[in-house]
């Protein structure tokens, strides 16, 4: 009995955790419940790379089935035109750029359906606000335009909005290797992405340490988890 006892005392730090999150035992298993649509979307350099995988990890060490997507989805065959596009390598039309980015999207949703139906949360790495966003900062493209080729793409159950300090931001490493990264296009997009921002979106301060952050985005994802598995999934802009 005594060994029981101190078995029992060791597990109590976990279940005041989960308790203080808002957790059951129902809501910490995902088999039976779909799982929830995360996506991390903000400027270049303003983290949500490092803190995608920090939680991706994290969650799959809590036996929380986990599953980092990023986009655009280089390994595909759009995949790899967007990135020779990135990469300075080719030169494309920016009305057809964003159709790109767009089907590179589409082409992922059987299978983003298929996951979270199963029960495994995704945390996506850039989604549909960033191809607006950085569309529609060029002069001859407009938010509505942009908007329509993502239309009815699966509707994240929350946005983690990263914002970081332009300086920090264009000090942090490669800043500058790829199309995008310079900073007065940077700032452009920041604008539109306030823009696009609804009640679905967490704007969190990005401009501190990085296991302090992490453990931010930890409890905003849990109570995301929680709540999304009794929930349909929904459409993007419909």
């Amino acid at each position: 009995m005594r060994k029981l006892a101190t078995f029992g005392a060791l597990l109590e730090p976990k279940a005041i955790f989960c308790a203080r999150l808002g957790l059951t035992r129902r809501t910490m298993s995902t088999s039976a419940n779909r799982g929830a649509f995360i996506v991390f979307e903000g400027c270049d350099k303003s983290g949500k790379s490092t803190q995608c995988s920090l939680l991706v990890e994290r969650l799959n060490r809590d036996g929380i089935s986990a599953q980092l997507l990023k986009f655009p989805d280089r390994t595909t065959t759009i995949g790899k035109m967007i990135d020779s596009y990135l990469q300075q390598s080719c030169q494309l039309e920016d009305h057809s750029i964003h159709l790109l980015f767009a089907a590179n999207r589409w082409e992922a949703m059987p299978k983003m359906n298929e996951l979270l139906n199963s029960g495994v949360t995704l945390v996506v790495d850039r989604y549909s606000f960033s191809g607006v966003a950085f569309s529609s900062a060029k002069p001859e493209l407009s938010m509505e335009w942009c908007r329509e080729p993502e239309r009815g793409l699966l509707r994240p159950d929350r946005v983690f909005y990263l914002t970081v300090g332009a300086e920090v931001a264009s000090q942090r490493g490669d800043f500058g290797a790829e199309r995008y990264e310079k900073k007065d296009f940077q700032a452009k997009v920041a604008t539109m992405f306030d823009k696009l921002k609804d009640d679905s979106w967490t704007v969190i301060n990005a401009d501190k340490a990085v296991t302090e952050l992490s453990n931010e985005i930890f409890e905003h994802a849990m109570n995301v988890i929680n709540s999304a598995q009794t929930e349909k999934l929904g459409k993007l802009w419909l």
